[in-house]
Formats: structure tokens, C-alpha cells, sequence
């Protein structure tokens, strides 16, 4: 596959809403890094726009963190917080939801109402993490239309109530499993990432190394595919796309920084390196390309 096709063409005449506006509904207490990671891989692979939908006293820390992010800064009830989304939602073009949200039972009931809204909607979502867990334990068989969920092992077994050793035996035949039974776009994370179209395409991923086996690294790749997203792809190429770039960014980083030391907010640094040099990067090794 020539992944270089996929990835959008930027007219000189265009303005931040030419390449999407992107919803991010992320981030907790405990999880304040999810919600960057994902928002500002979003913009690096291209967004115009991003808001971090999150609690309202995380604000501050993530301004002063990333200043090129907006925010929509959630209340404390969750019918507050829903209130707050249904009435922004008509302003975005894609929604990511999950990064680090946290998994106690309001959040359940919340991401499953979040979920509903958008079902009157064409806007397109990435479901993640705790969102994932969230549909698991609601056990949630409807998805809105222009759906991905980005489960790894353990999450897709919580989903599919088996044990996660029953999906690394058989990850390409889970993942149509799952595929076929939310009518969604997966995304099935690890060593060579399998990624299934709601008509049960699937296309088996090769770049990535182990740099990427570390806590963060998921938020990156969900911003990656809702940035692709927001600049037109449908869910299969944004997933695809998203999947592939990530991998090279982790086997770019390495490269720089060996396999043992990159974090994921390393791979922020590099997605421009990667994308500016997709032809190059799909073409010759990653060390030639450095040189």
C-alpha cells in the first residue's frame, strides 16, 4: 500500500478550519498527560484546531503546557458536562474521547451519553482507553455511525468477555470480531497493529519497535487518527494512515534516542520529522534517511 497517497493535500488558500476542527473530550486527575499527548498530536499531524474538553481546574496546567490548544472546560456534574458538549458539539468535525478520562461510574454513564448524542450526528469519533472500558462494562453493542475504538489486547478481551490471551492467539479474526459486532472501524494495538474496516478489510501494520511499549504513546495515536480525520479522511485511511505514521515516529525517535528512552511526549517532536519525509521514510531505511 503507498501510504504517501493517503496523506492530505494542503491548498495554499486555506484557513485552520480548511484542515478540521477536533473535539477532545480527555483527560482526570490521575491523567492529565493522556489529554495533552492526544491533543497535541492532533495538531501536529495537521488539524487546524483543537479543544481539550476537560475538568475545569486542569485548565490552567494544560495552558501553560500547550498554548496552541483551546479549551472547553467541563463543570463537576456530569449533566453539567453534557450539557456543555451537546452544546459545543456542532462546532467540530471530529470528536476523540477517553485519553485518561478516568473509569468510575459517572464516567461510564457519561461517555455512553456522550456516545448517544453523537449518533444524531455524521461527526466522525475515536473511542480509546477508558472509553473503551466504559463501553465494556455498559456492555454497549451501538456505536455512532463513523466510529474507531483503538482497544489493545486487554481491552479488546474486556469487550469481547474472553481472556486477552485468547486475542493474541488470533488478533486478525478478533479484530473482525469486534469490527462486525459494533459496525466500526478497529484499531487493535501492538506489535504490528491490525487495523479493520467495518466491511472486515484488514490490513496487518509493519513499522513500529518496542519504544512504543510505553504508558502515553496510545494518547499520540489517537490525536494522529482524529487529526487525520479532521483533515477528510474517512475512519479506515485516518486508522490506517494514523496507525503507519505512528509506527514510523516510534522507529524515528529510536533512531535518535534509542529504543529504551523514548517517551511518548518524544514522539510529539517527531511526527513533523516523519511526515516530512514520508516519501523518503517509505522508501529507504530510517538511518540512511537521518543521515
Amino acid at each position: 500500500m503507498d501510504y504517501t497517497k493517503l496523506l492530505p493535500k494542503r491548498a495554499q488558500d486555506s484557513h485552520k478550519g480548511t484542515f478540521g476542527k477536533v473535539l477532545n473530550i480527555a483527560g482526570s486527575t490521575n491523567y492529565q498527560g493522556a489529554a495533552y499527548l492526544s491533543s497535541v498530536s492532533a495538531l501536529k499531524i495537521g488539524a487546524g484546531y483543537v479543544t481539550l474538553a476537560t475538568p475545569d481546574y486542569m485548565v490552567d496546567n494544560f495552558a501553560s503546557l500547550g498554548p496552541d490548544i483551546t479549551f472547553l472546560p467541563l463543570g463537576s456534574s456530569v449533566l453539567e458536562k453534557l450539557y456543555l458538549i451537546e452544546d459545543n458539539l456542532p462546532k467540530y468535525d471530529v470528536v476523540s474521547i477517553g485519553c485518561g478520562l478516568g473509569c468510575d461510574y459517572r464516567t461510564v454513564f457519561f461517555v455512553n451519553k456522550v456516545l448517544d448524542l453523537l449518533e444524531n450526528t455524521d461527526i466522525p469519533v475515536v473511542i480509546d482507553a477508558d472509553a473503551i472500558n466504559a463501553l465494556a462494562i455498559s456492555n454497549r453493542t451501538n456505536l455512532p455511525e463513523n466510529s474507531i475504538i483503538t482497544p489493545h489486547e486487554g481491552e479488546l478481551a474486556r469487550l469481547l468477555k474472553i481472556k486477552p490471551d485468547e486475542v493474541s492467539s488470533i488478533r486478525e479474526g478478533f479484530a473482525k470480531e469486534i469490527s462486525k459486532k459494533l459496525s466500526c472501524t478497529t484499531v487493535l494495538k501492538g506489535h504490528n497493529s491490525v487495523v479493520c474496516s467495518v466491511d472486515l478489510n484488514i490490513v496487518i501494520n509493519q513499522t513500529g519497535n518496542s519504544s512504543l511499549a510505553k504508558a502515553g504513546t496510545g494518547d499520540v495515536l489517537t490525536g494522529m487518527i482524529s487529526g487525520l480525520l479532521a483533515q477528510g479522511l474517512n475512519t479506515y485511511d485516518a486508522a490506517l494512515l494514523g496507525v503507519y505514521l505512528h509506527g514510523l515516529t516510534g522507529e524515528v525517535a529510536s533512531e535518535n534516542l534509542s529504543e529504551y528512552s523514548v517517551l511518548a511526549s518524544d514522539l510529539l517532536k517527531f511526527i513533523p520529522l516523519v511526515v516530512k519525509n514520508l516519501n523518503k521514510l517509505a522508501t529507504f531505511p530510517i538511518d540512511n534517511v537521518l543521515d
